[in-house]
C-alpha cells in the first residue's frame, strides 16, 4: 500500500515549483495578472472513487498569476497520467479533462483548467475564492450525487456571482 501524501506537504511543494516557474518561464510574459500571485488553496485528503483513482490522494486547486487549475495528486506516484497525457474523470455530471503533469519537488499529478487566463480577477482574495467556492461544489458533489452541476455551467455561474459581490 502507498503511503498517504501529506495535503500541507503537497500544497507547499506544488506552490513552490509553480513560484519558480513563475519567477523564470513565465516571468515578463503578458498573459500575467499582476495583481495575483502563486498560491496553493484547499487542499485536502480524498479518497479514491468512481470519479478520482481508487487509491486516494491530495486534491486541491492552484492558483497562478496565468491559471487557475484543480490538482489530483495520488498516493501512488505511478498512479498518475504520464506528463502531457489526457485523463478524464466523471463527477456528477461533468466530465474534467486532467493532463498528467510533474514538477520535481512536487513529484507526479494530474491538473484540471479552470480559468486561463486570469485577468477577470481583480485581487487574490477574488480568485481565492472562487477556487475555495469551487472546491466546496465539487466536494458536495461527491457526498450528495443529485445536487451536483455540470462543470461549465456551474463555474460559469460561480466565477460570475464570486467576481460580482466585491
Amino acid at each position: 500500500m502507498a503511503e498517504r501524501r501529506c495535503p500541507e506537504a503537497f500544497a507547499a511543494a506544488l506552490a513552490g515549483a509553480y513560484r519558480r516557474v513563475a519567477a523564470t518561464r513565465m516571468a515578463g510574459l503578458p498573459v500575467l495578472n499582476p495583481a495575483l500571485a502563486v498560491e496553493a488553496v484547499g487542499f485536502a485528503r480524498r479518497s479514491g472513487s468512481a470519479s478520482l483513482p481508487a487509491d486516494g490522494g491530495v486534491f486541491g486547486v492552484l492558483l497562478t498569476p496565468w491559471c487557475m487549475n484543480l490538482v489530483w495528486a495520488a498516493d501512488e506516484p505511478a498512479a498518475a497520467a504520464p506528463v502531457g497525457q489526457p485523463r478524464r474523470y466523471d463527477w456528477g455530471e461533468g466530465r474534467y479533462l486532467f493532463l498528467g503533469a510533474c514538477e520535481p519537488d512536487a513529484g507526479p499529478f494530474e491538473q484540471c483548467s479552470l480559468y486561463s487566463p486570469m485577468d477577470a480577477f481583480a485581487s487574490q482574495e477574488d480568485a481565492r475564492a472562487v477556487a475555495l467556492a469551487v472546491l466546496a461544489q465539487l466536494r458536495r458533489c461527491a457526498e450528495d450525487e443529485p445536487e451536483h452541476y455540470a462543470r461549465r455551467g456551474f463555474f460559469g455561474r460561480l466565477g460570475g456571482r464570486a467576481l460580482a459581490a466585491r
